[in-house]
């Protein structure tokens, strides 16, 4: 049985286990280091300005096998205001997804992102030595008999033909793939909405091979609105439950919204499963805000949410919402999500 037939379920499920146990790593450098030599594309309508980081072997910011490599947005900002941005201080090759040495977080080669970065399920996965695809990134090899792990890093064996197109106010990556009878055309842009405080990220997904693309992506939305996400409120369209409880002195769930009660600790982390969403792409409307310090976004989607989690480290918010991608041979798929900020200066 090809692992795709379970393995959109043991994806999902992933972003409410906890952190890999593993030994502190070897050696690090500082995130720093890598925004200062990382190729960017600047794009900005007046309102907002955006940095993007280039898909580039080299001189990325972001190579990793994990998530779309494509729309990587390093720095957002709006009014002064900082949305997005590394979560972490430091990098190490032979960490899984993040750890910490002292009180820095040190992130591996695949979770060391930024932003709303998306990452699909993969296609024709099988718990032996061969390749599969990562919608996104490419051709991945897998060496051995261990199950899929989105936190391992796996060599790139084909990265697809990929072209870039830049104007003022946008930028779309196209990728152009085929291995084993799977072939998709994928495109993504990035477009800053005129006269707007708003981002619209589109996509476009057509099957140009002769195997069916079953699959999922969720979107991540790493959001820096306030350091421990004190007093960070968000507020879904439908009344919500948790699957596996926050503990009740951090967050209080109410009705259709979760608020923040403290600070959180150095080391603290936080994930669960949100329920409550129906089968429509109206609960794919979401607002994360900062009533202290007067900071925004909403979040809606044009697609129905399949799953949804909730992720939080003090230095970081996350939304997750699924959606489902189902493409016979010859088939297209259209969607997008529209972020809409606001920045206002109370404090």
């Amino acid at each position: 049985m090809k692992w795709i037939a379970v393995i959109t379920g043991a994806l999902a499920a992933t972003t409410a286990f906890a952190q890999p146990v593993q030994p502190p790593p070897a050696s690090s450098s500082p995130v720093g280091d890598l925004l200062a030599r990382a190729l960017a594309i600047v794009i900005s309508n007046g309102a907002l300005t955006a940095k993007i980081a280039r898909i580039d072997a080299a001189q990325g910011f972001y190579n990793g096998t994990r998530f779309d490599q494509a729309g990587v947005i390093t720095s957002l900002t709006l009014n002064g205001r900082e949305f997005y941005g590394p979560w972490f201080e430091k990098l190490a090759p032979d960490v899984l997804d993040y750890t910490y040495v002292g009180e820095n977080i040190v992130a591996g080669p695949d979770s060391a992102t930024s932003g709303p970065v998306e990452e699909f399920a993969p296609l024709d996965f099988e718990p032996k030595p061969g390749l599969f695809i990562k919608p996104g990134v490419g051709v991945l090899y897998q060496p051995d008999t261990q199950p899929y792990d989105h936190y391992r890093h796996y060599r790139v064996m084909d990265a697809g033909q990929r072209s870039t197109k830049i104007t003022k106010t946008s930028v779309t990556f196209t990728q152009i793939l085929a291995n084993a009878g799977y072939g998709y055309s994928y495109e993504k842009t990035l477009s800053l909405v005129p006269g707007k405080p708003e981002l619209l990220i589109t996509h476009r997904l057509r099957n140009t091979g002769a195997k069916p693309i079953n699959t999922n992506v969720y979107d991540h939305n790493f959001l820096r609105l306030v350091s421990g996400n004190a007093g960070v409120k968000v507020t879904f369209h439908f009344p919500i439950a948790a699957a596996s409880p926050p503990p009740a002195d951090l967050i209080r769930i109410q009705g259709n919204s979760l608020t923040y009660l403290r600070p959180m600790a150095n080391k603290e982390r936080v994930s669960f499963l949100v329920t409550g969403f129906g089968k429509t792409a109206t609960d794919y409307d979401f607002t994360i805000e900062d009533p202290v310090h007067g900071g925004e976004v909403r979040v809606h989607g044009d697609q129905p949410v399949t799953r949804l989690n909730i992720f939080s480290v003090d230095r970081v918010q996350s939304v997750e919402p699924y959606i489902d991608i189902n493409l016979a041979p010859g088939a297209e798929k259209r969607w997008s999500y529209a972020y809409a900020y606001k920045a206002e200066n109370k404090k």
